[in-house]
């Protein structure tokens, strides 16, 4: 049975792949066998992400592109593409935020978010997808958030960035399923990441109304979410597409 949760022989593309989820996914994804395309824009941390995954004895590829350039994708797709041969598993992780109210929310702000967040997903999904369809084989795993079904003083885009990225990932499980294809779309809570420890400093009651609803009393580490990547991507979760597992300490049970 354990085998099945095993990735040995897999390729897997993270994107955002320079710290917080993304550094930690990678390094999981290489832990349980797959070799590993790590995609971002700071070459300094990439490097140390990319060391971590030799560390475990997979192979690391460093890709510095933006996932909401078009023609970057497209050559970054190729690149990957051109060192491994194939990909199974893309786990769409690039994302940012922006705190602030409505009437504060630039327009080009608000365009950026929408672009990283959802946008690159779908640029992503778009260049890798082909493949998948070719070897009837492929996995897709969104990097959601809690905020895809709830909503949050101060974080319109960022909500209506992820409620888009969890319902592109059900529509594209129809669309892919036929050929062997599973998305799914991973619902995090507050993960105390790079992103987000400024942010917790800066607004300390935010943070303790979230972890008023949180059954488990805390904040998410981004191990926390790593443990399910590895399950979505792997033969044991087969069976599984077009869902947003939350991993959010009970915040959306109540």
């Amino acid at each position: 049975m354990t085998d099945r949760f095993r990735l040995d022989g897999s390729v897997a593309v993270v994107t955002g792949a320079s710290g917080g989820v993304g550094s930690a996914g990678a390094l999981a994804l290489a832990e349980a066998g797959a070799d590993v395309a790590l995609v971002g824009r700071n070459r300094a941390k990439l490097d140390e992400a990319a060391k971590s995954v030799e560390a475990v004895g997979r192979r690391a590829l460093i890709v510095e592109s933006d996932v909401t350039d078009e023609a970057g994708v497209t050559r970054s797709a190729a690149t990957i593409l051109d060192a491994f041969g194939k990909v199974d598993i893309l786990f769409n992780n690039a994302g940012i935020t922006s705190p602030k109210t409505l009437a504060d929310l630039p327009l080009e702000e608000w365009r950026r978010v929408i672009d990283v967040n959802l946008t690159g997903a779908y640029l992503c999904a778009r260049a890798f997808a082909p493949g998948m369809v070719a070897r009837k084989h492929g996995r897709i795993v969104n990097m959601g958030s809690v905020l895809s079904g709830r909503g949050m003083a101060n974080r319109t885009v960022y909500s209506a960035s992820k409620a888009g990225l969890a319902n592109f990932g059900a529509a594209l499980a129809f669309e892919l399923g036929p050929h062997g294809i599973t998305v799914n779309t991973i619902g995090a809570t507050v993960m105390v990441t790079d992103l987000n420890r400024e942010l917790i400093r800066t607004q300390p009651q935010l943070y303790q109304r979230v972890l008023g609803r949180t059954a488990l009393g805390r904040l998410g580490e981004v191990d926390d979410a790593t443990g399910v990547l590895v399950f979505l991507a792997s033969d044991a979760a087969r069976f599984i597409t077009g869902q947003t597992i939350f991993v959010d300490g009970g915040y959306t049970a109540g």
